[in-house]
């Protein structure tokens, strides 16, 4: 059985942050004046189409629900190789001294109406399989996203970072000293002010994830495409819209495997937050909650956040959204061979898109969650592709007009 969608896995040899290939003198694609980037080095082999020989592609990504943050994104890609052309240490290989750590690579998803990225990323490592039989010997390529860039670059004294600044506008000035592409950023306008960089010795994916917990329920992550998107407060109220995707077993978008959860993993009800450099402690907490589920508790001594009472309204927006527990639907997985699935709506999913899982129970009940999408895992092989999504209650309330679901009065939350 085909697969619904073209997968395409190419590969970069050249260095640095950028997706693209250089300049390719008389190539269609390539060679276009004004479009087309610049290598650096004429002796980089264009974009490799790696297609023909991926055998296996693994991909997760998305926020880890227990951590209450997003990690680093990761594919594993499967590359038969009955050459050795993946052997460094082979001279025949057209890719003889181009192979090293840290190129770049890419997975996409192509139909006759849609093309959406799945994966970019940076090869970590390469490991090697040849048998001694009559198996064909193969490569695995194992990729990370961007914050994997992030958390090896250690930053201390980062220039043009005074109190005042917004924490989106920190967060840019963060990926400028490290030098991360302007190109490759999708940075909103933060809603909470920062104090003067402190000039502490720590990696920038810290830096940056400080100053997105110091917004209050704001967003950072790498997305399909590899670009670091930041969204402030805001936008991650307003992501909650007014529609959702439909996934159900009769009249939506048909799923298995749904992992239901019902547990106080998620409950925060007393946090103590304290901004760097001796601010007031601000200790917010839910009597209520702590009667009913025992003391779940945070501390965050360090936040960048410029005054205390920035700090103090991060912290009554957190013991707010995580002071209860419900039912959760952790995960569902989608298989795309299946008909009555729409490919392009499942190749396009991405985080903060809405969804709503309608589940029947064995006593008759029904469970209907309105839901976002909080991560995504491919496992796509010549005759499999499926996705595997995580979904959470959105990670911040707020009240948002016209919304039948977010827009009730004496019910939804107000944002600070």
């Amino acid at each position: 059985m085909s697969l619904p969608a073209t997968i395409n896995v190419s590969f970069d040899f050249s260095s640095g942050a950028t997706f693209g290939t250089g300049f390719v003198i008389g190539d269609p694609t390539y060679g276009i004046i004004g479009v087309s980037r610049f290598g650096t080095d004429d002796t980089i082999i264009p974009v490799v189409d790696l297609t023909p020989n991926v055998y296996n592609i693994s991909i997760n990504r998305g926020r880890n629900i227990m951590r209450d943050t997003y990690e680093a994104g990761n594919a594993t890609i499967r590359v038969l190789d009955p050459n050795s052309d993946f052997n460094p240490q082979n001279t025949a290989s057209p890719y003889f001294g181009k192979l090293a750590p840290l190129r770049k690579i890419r997975v996409s998803a192509t139909t006759a109406t849609t093309s959406s990225w799945l994966f970019s990323g940076y090869v970590q490592d390469y490991k090697y399989t040849y048998p001694q039989g009559q198996e064909t010997g193969y490569v695995d390529i194992i990729a990370t996203d961007a914050f994997r860039l992030f958390n090896m670059a250690n930053v201390q004294t980062i220039p043009d970072t005074a109190a005042g600044q917004d924490t989106g506008t920190r967060i840019g000035k963060i990926l400028d000293y490290i030098e991360f592409p302007s190109s490759m950023r999708s940075i909103s306008t933060g809603l909470s002010t920062c104090i003067a960089d402190p000039a502490t010795a720590r990696t920038s994916l810290e830096a940056m994830k400080n100053a997105e917990f110091s917004e209050g329920m704001g967003a950072f992550f790498m997305d399909a495409e590899g670009t670091a998107v930041y969204k402030n407060r805001t936008e991650v109220v307003q992501s909650i819209g007014t529609t959702a995707t439909q996934f159900n077993q009769t009249t939506g978008i048909p799923y298995k495997n749904l992992q239901f959860a019902f547990d106080d993993k998620l409950i925060i009800n007393d946090v103590t937050f304290t901004r760097y450099g001796g601010g007031t402690t601000q200790e917010v907490f839910d009597n209520d909650s702590i009667a009913k589920y025992f003391p779940h508790s945070l501390n965050r001594p360090d936040l960048v956040a410029e005054t205390d009472d920035i700090v103090l309204n991060v912290a009554r927006e957190y013991v707010a959204t995580r002071k209860e527990t419900t039912i959760r639907i952790d995960a569902m997985t989608v298989d795309l061979l299946d008909t009555a699935v729409p490919t392009d709506t499942m190749i396009e999913l991405e985080f903060f898109d809405n969804v709503e899982i309608t589940n029947v129970q064995p006593d008759g009940s029904t469970i209907v969650k309105t839901l976002q999408v909080q991560g995504l895992k491919w496992d796509i092989t010549p005759n499999r592709m499926t996705a595997t999504v995580t979904t959470l209650e959105p990670i911040a309330d707020g009240f948002i007009i016209g919304s039948s679901l977010f827009g009730i009065i004496g019910t939804s939350t107000l944002s600070y």
